[in-house]
Formats: structure tokens, sequence, C-alpha cells
């Protein structure tokens, strides 16, 4: 026997034999057929899998099997040729090479047996035989069917295509009983990922013609399994009602409908209790021990129970914290002042890995690569007490040898490089590498992102592989809604967030809404000509229609070119520079409101200050500004610790009709209460803010360059509804009232964000304020309120000074499927007389 032949045979040899009994059950249970066909393809089976239908068998043996042939192989003498009889679709040359026996050989009995087996081990033969005529080896086969569809019948959970995907039988595929019961067990598992555990599948093979079949999975879906009771075992220091704020998997209940949380998932279990292990080593115990996290599932099979047993253990204090260092150049007391734990507080074993983490991110800052910290505990049960040591040392000295780029198909090399923490030559960290990955998933061009390491050319080098999965990036948004300042909108646009695999962001966007029209278009390179430079233009056209609180209408058209960069993950400064014309119009001129025609005494009369008519026309702002930004957020979307700072300011008169100077600045901070209420959704968020604008030269003094309060900086009031605001000019049935916004400033807010109680888990959230601002300083190009303006010119000014505004209130954001909801009902408590009030702000919409 050649060693081609004893190779090959060794490979489906084992396959073989471990397959045998599996092929004969499922040939019996898989398929749904009538009971003849199942006999026959049972004996078929067993007998190519027993040899009957050769010699080396008994003659007691032939007897007593049904399918096996009178005729025998009579050993020795040399076959002199090999005939292939049966296959229609199946190659003879095919068949050939699985063969063990060749042309030439002996008849052997253990030749003829391991062929006999290759073949059927093949899956391409329902049966196998040999035979011998004269010196002559005949092998009859019979062949698989082959698939001709796979079709789904009362599926309405899964879709097709989702289960097509399960499936390993597909259209052309040859068809095995043994397929068929594995892709029966997979369709299950399929369903049971997505809650359904009383799901019934039953195949049905349909023969057709020429070898053929048509298989289809009848599917009766049932009910999806729910989680009935979540239940603690063995917790002492917390309630129940408390760690199921930990866990992420939720009782059913009639409101969640529009989440899965409900839904039993093996996998959510698991985490649930690698939650619940976090949350107690992070108040202090230590020796906490998840015992078991099990589902039972209802003997209906409609719904789940599930229980965490644990042991609590003792809670622990910090006793002692100190440091040791083994690393050169860097002594313990050098390291001290980087501990963020104290003694006395409760051991937390998150907050002593982030010291860690950062403690050695900032040595290796500092010029020690290979610095490596650990933290160690030993604790005194009795007394309750730990002491920690965090141990400084040098790890390995591991160099970056080379760095490999896998799976960007549309992404350039560059684009990912450039954003990689680590280069080749590079030291290697752990961190780096974990970095390395954050990174890459934050850029939003990927799937998926894994950085994998493996050995370099020598051992203190490292080669490492950035594999990535492209996803579409191009974004097409149309959306609707209402808010208080706009009115009902609708908005539409085009975004695409890697145009051209280049990193580069454009994109155009368009509102219409009730009080405001705006077009966008926008390009961004967060790279440009491949330095740590942003650049962007945006051109754009606004119209705001401020009739509703003012007596004028503006319209600006423009362009903004921005250029950006970051110091480090911290601090960012960013340029603009504006080109825009602006254009004030509509302004109420002592025709009626509706505008049809001349003031008629005792008509609806409105008219515009003397302050206004002043700003008519169209100007051109020509200004350059810088902002400087300080973020330490944990999250920018919903922050729970952290600091944002903004320090900026606007010169304008590099051209143009406007001539000012405007600064800004604005402070937010965010306090975690989790020690305080023992729960991660509740945040204090403290806020400041303060601007000036100044003239210089001989500009416009347009009072739309002013500073305005109220809305959204202080609710409560209105838009623009404190400080400075003029009367109309005299004469008229009534006055009409213009803001004229002010020259200071300065604001300052409290806001306690908490879950809602029962509805958290519907997105809700919600909020207590308390807003204080104040306004003033008149900045205008000529003054109407002086002794010697004639009587019928005469403006007075009104709400120009900086005492404090005072507003409180409560807040409601809801997540819903239908967009963010934002809801705000503030109580002016402090106010002037001629401030102008909202009780209520709404916003809501959606981009799909």
């Amino acid at each position: 026997m050649s060693s081609k032949r004893s190779a090959l045979f060794a490979s489906v040899c084992l396959l073989s034999l471990l397959a045998d009994q599996r092929q004969i059950f499922a040939a019996t249970n898989a398929v749904k057929g009538p009971s003849k066909e199942r006999d026959t393809q049972v004996s078929s089976a067993y007998s190519a899998r027993h040899g009957k239908h050769y010699t080396r068998h008994s003659r007691s043996k032939a007897k007593t099997a049904r399918s096996a042939p009178e005729s025998s192989i009579r050993l020795g003498g040399i076959i002199q040729g090999i005939e292939i009889r049966g296959n229609d679709r199946v190659e003879t040359n095919t068949i050939l090479s699985y063969l063990v026996v060749q042309r030439g050989d002996t008849f052997n009995q253990d030749q003829l047996d391991r062929s006999l087996k290759l073949l059927y081990a093949t899956g391409l033969f329902r049966d196998v035989s040999l035979h011998r005529s004269g010196d002559i080896l005949q092998v009859r086969v019979v062949e698989n069917p082959v698939v001709n569809q796979v079709a789904f019948e009362g599926n309405s959970g899964l879709k097709d295509e989702d289960l097509r995907k399960a499936v390993s039988l597909q259209a052309r595929s040859i068809y095995t009983p043994a397929l068929v019961a594995s892709d029966r067990k997979k369709i299950l598992d399929a369903y049971a990922v997505h809650g359904f555990y009383s799901v019934g599948v039953t195949p049905q093979v349909i023969q057709l013609s020429h070898n053929r079949v048509n298989l289809v999975y009848k599917i009766n879906e049932g009910e999806k399994a729910v989680i009935n009771k979540i239940i603690f075992v063995g917790n002492h220091a917390f309630s129940e009602a408390r760690l199921m704020q930990e866990v992420t998997s939720r009782e059913s209940a009639w409101y969640r409908f529009f989440s899965s949380s409900d839904q039993y998932n093996p996998e959510r279990v698991k985490y649930d209790a690698e939650l619940l292990r976090r949350f107690y080593l992070k108040n202090g115990y230590v020796d906490f021990v998840m015992r078991n996290a099990t589902g039972e599932l209802s003997p209906d099979r409609k719904y789940f129970y599930i229980t965490f047993t644990m042991d609590e253990g003792p809670r622990y204090r910090l006793r002692k914290v100190d440091v040791r260092s083994t690393l050169r150049h860097v002594s313990a007391d050098d390291a001290r002042k980087y501990i963020e734990v104290f003694p006395d507080q409760w051991y937390d074993g998150k907050a002593v890995d982030d010291n860690a983490t950062d403690m050695q991110e900032i040595l290796q800052g500092q010029g020690h690569p290979f610095a490596v910290v650990k933290p160690a505990i030993a604790r005194n049960p009795d007394r309750g007490y730990v002491d920690l040591l965090f141990d400084v040392s040098e790890g390995p000295r591991v160099y970056v040898e080379r760095i490999d780029i896998n799976g960007n198909t549309i992404t350039e090399d560059k684009v990912i490089r450039r954003e990689l923490p680590l280069a080749e030559s590079d030291p290697y960290s752990s961190a780096g590498k974990k970095y390395s990955k954050g990174i890459l998933e934050d850029m939003g061009y990927f799937k998926s992102v894994s950085v994998e390491e493996a050995p370099g050319s020598a051992p203190d080098k490292v080669n490492l592989s950035a594999n990535v999965v492209e996803k579409p990036t191009g974004e097409f948004s149309l959306g609707g809604g209402y808010s208080t300042d706009a009115g009902v909108l609708g908005n539409a646009g085009l975004r695409q967030r890697n145009f051209l695999g280049m990193g580069v962001d454009a994109g155009i966007s368009g509102t219409a809404a009730y009080y405001q029209k705006q077009v966008d278009l926008s390009i961004s390179d967060p790279y440009f000509l491949d330095r740590n430079l942003l650049a962007g233009l945006d051109l754009f056209y606004i119209n705001n229609d401020f009739q509703t609180y003012q007596s004028y209408n503006e319209s600006r058209y423009g362009a903004t070119f921005r250029i950006g960069y970051a110091f480090d993950n911290e601090w960012s400064q960013a340029w603009t520079y504006s080109a825009i014309e602006r254009n004030i119009n509509h302004i109420y001129d002592g025709y009626q409101a509706d505008r049809d025609g001349p003031y008629i005494e005792g008509g609806d009369y409105r008219m515009a200050s003397p302050y206004i008519f002043d700003q008519r026309g169209k100007s051109f702002l020509s200004q350059l500004g810088t902002m400087i930004t300080y973020d330490t957020r944990d999250n920018r979307q919903m922050p729970h610790s952290g600091t944002y700072a903004r320090f900026g300011g606007d010169f304008a008169g590099i051209g143009g009709q406007e001539k000012y100077l405007r600064g800004k600045v604005d402070v937010s901070y965010y306090q975690p209460l989790d020690a305080i209420t023992e729960d991660h959704d509740w945040t204090l968020a403290l806020a400041a803010g303060f601007g000036y604008i100044g003239n210089w030269g001989d500009g416009r003094r347009d009072i739309i360059d002013n500073f305005y309060l109220g809305g959204s900086n202080l609710r409560g009031f209105r838009d623009g509804g404190v400080g400075p605001r003029a009367n109309a000019y005299k004469g008229g049935p009534y006055d009409q009232e213009d803001f004229l916004g002010g020259k200071l400033i300065y604001t300052a807010s409290a806001t306690i964000h908490f879950p809602m109680p029962l509805l958290a888990d519907m997105g809700l959230r919600g909020r207590y304020f308390v807003d204080m601002g104040g306004l003033g300083g008149i900045r205008v190009r000529q003054r109407y309120d002086g002794a010697n303006i004639p009587a019928n010119l005469r403006a007075d000014i009104n709400g120009d000074n900086y005492k404090p505004r005072v507003s409180t209130g409560v807040g409601l954001s809801w997540k819903s499927p239908f967009g963010l909801l934002n809801i705000d009902l503030g109580v002016p408590i402090v106010h002037q007389d001629h401030d102008r009030k909202q009780l209520l702000r709404f916003g809501f919409g959606q981009q799909f």
C-alpha cells in the first residue's frame, strides 16, 4: 500500500468510527419519511458500515442480514481492473482516489475493508458495496441526494435569512440525515438565543427527480420564554432591590415591550454574575464568592427563574496604604504622591485597580516605559481591614518590531496607523495594546476590532496585528420633531464619516422648521497634511423668524474655516475664521400684524423700537476666534464624572463692518453620588459661565452679536427674556418690547440627575435643577432714551441691571424608540418686573 493511500485512510478513519452510531441514529430519527424508506436507509447504512457485502463475514451473518448480497469476494489474486458502477454525479476518478486498493494490488481483506469505510466516510454515498468478477473489482455506489432547496415554514420570530445562516445544508449541498439532525439542533439553538425555548422543528424531505430533494423545516415557535423571577440567595448587606440595580437581566413587566432585558440569555446571566462580583468588591467585600448563577425553565417552558447564590464574606476597610519601588530612578516617595485611595475608607477594588493603572501610565509617560505597578493586599478578617501595597517594578523590556493592519478593505493603512498610540520600535506594554483596541473602536469605521500579539524575531521583540472588519460609514437621515425654539421641524441629511477611506468626514444637512430654516455643508479632515491638525470648512445658510418674541427676522449665509489640534488626551485648541453676510429684515414698521395694509387707527398695530431699525439691512462679519478645551469626562453623552471647560474669544474687525472683542468661559463639573445613593445613575452636575463683549473702532454694534439670557441657559425664562429691553416708538395702541441683549453675562447651574423609579429600564431619567444668571450692559448703535430725544422717538430701556435671576424645577429625558424627548418645567423664584417667563420647555426629534 502506497504511503499516499495510507495517509488518506488515516485522515478519515477516525471520523468514520466516531460517526458510526450517530449516522445510524440520525437515519432512523432525522428523516420523517415512510417507514419502509427509513428501514431501507438503516439497512444500507448498517450494511455499509459493517461490510455485509463481502466475504470476510461468516456465512451465518450473511444469512441474517436482509440486504447482504449472496455473491462473495474470493481473496487472493491480482486486481487487473476496477469498475465503478452507480455513480452519476460523482466522477469516477474521484471515487478511485478514495480507494486504498489500486490496480495491481492483491485482493486483500484489510485493504478492501478500509476502502469501503473511506468511501462511506466521504458523505457522498448512501450505500457502498464491493464485488469481484474474475480479477475485476466492482465498486457499486448509491449516491446521496443533492439538496435542491431549503425552506422554512411557520417562522416569524426569526427571518429566513437568519435561519439560513444558522444551518449547514444549503442549495446544492449533499444531503445526509446526520446533517439534517445537526441543522435541526442549530435552529433550536438560534431560537434559544432569542428567548424561544418551546420551539418544535420537524424536517420534511421531499423527493425530486434526478436524485434531488427539497428540505423543509416546519417550525412551531411557541411563546417566548421570559424571566418571571430573579432570586438572590446569601445576600445580607444589600437588599434584592439594590442588587437588582446592578444586573442587566430584568423580571418581565408590561412596560418592557421595547426592551429585551426580560428575555433569558445564559451569557447575560454570566455577565450579571460578574457585575455582582465587581459590585461587592467595589464595596469592600474582598472575599465575595458567587457560588452559582442558574436559570431554571418552568414546566410549561414559558418562564425562567434565575437564582444567584453568593457568599458575601466580611466587609473590609483600608488600614495602611504604601508603595514599594524597585524601579530605577523612582523612589517610593516619588510614587506615593500618585496614591488616590486613603486609609479608613471602605476597600474599593475598582478604585485600587484604577489607581494602579493611573500610576503605571504616569510613570511610563515620565520616561519609564517598562514600569509595572501591581497592587497587593494583606487582609485581616478578624479585625475587618486590609493593608494595601503598590509594588512598582520594571517589567520585561519588549519592543514593537512590526505592526500589521489586516481587513481594511476601504480605510487606508495610514488612517489606522496614525491613530495608534504605538509605533514600530516603541516600547511595548499591555496597556498600549488595550488603548490601541479602544482607539480603533472609537473611530467608528469598523464592525469589530482585535489587536493580537505574536513573538518577534527575538525574545525582546513582539509583532502586533490590528484586525478590523469594515462597516458602512455612510448615513442618510430623515427626521422630525418639535422644539420650543424652532417649532415643528423636519430635517434630512447625507453624511460620509470615512470619505474614500481617508478618514475625512463630509456631509450635507437641511432643517425646515416653523421658525427656522437652515442648510449646512461641512467637511473635516482630522489629520490635515498628515499632522495632528483637524481642518474643516462649513458653508451654511440660516433664516430665523423671531416674530414670536422679537420685531424682526434674521438671515445669514457664509463660511467658517476651522483648524484644531490636541496637546494631549485632555487639552485641545481650535481656531476659526468666519466670513458671514447677515441681513435684518421684516421689521415691524407701523403696518398691521398681518401686513396687508398700512396702519389703521385702532387696528392690530405693532411697531419696532428704533434700536431695531438701526440694525435694518445687511452687514458683513469677518471674525477670528479660538477656543481652548479641557475635557476629562468619562462619557461625552452622559457624563458621570470629570470636568469640561472651555475658554474662548472672538475678534471681529479683520475687514467687514463689525468691530468687537468677545470672550466666554464655561466650566462644568460632574460628581458621582454613588457613595451617598449606592446607585451609579445618580450624578451631580455643577456648571458656571461668564462672557463679555467690548467694542473697538467704529463698528455697527449690532445687537445680534450680544449675549442673551433665558431658555436653555436659564430655564423658567423665555429665550432672551432676561436683560435689557426697549420699548417701541410711542404713539401706537400699545408698546412693543424688543430684547437687546447685553455686554456681560454670567450663569450658574446645579443639576441632580437620577433614575426614574420603575421606569429606568425604559430609558427614562429625571433631573432637579437650580439655575441662576444675570445679564446687563447696553450695547447699541445709538441711545434713544435721553432727555434730548423727541418724545415721539424716545424708547426707554428696561432691565439693564446685573441682578441675579434664579429658577428651579424638574426635567425628564426619555430615550424612546421614536427619538430623544426632553421636558423641563422651570419656575422663576427670583425675577424682575419686565422679565419674560416660560414655564415649560419641550423638545422631541428622531433620525432614522
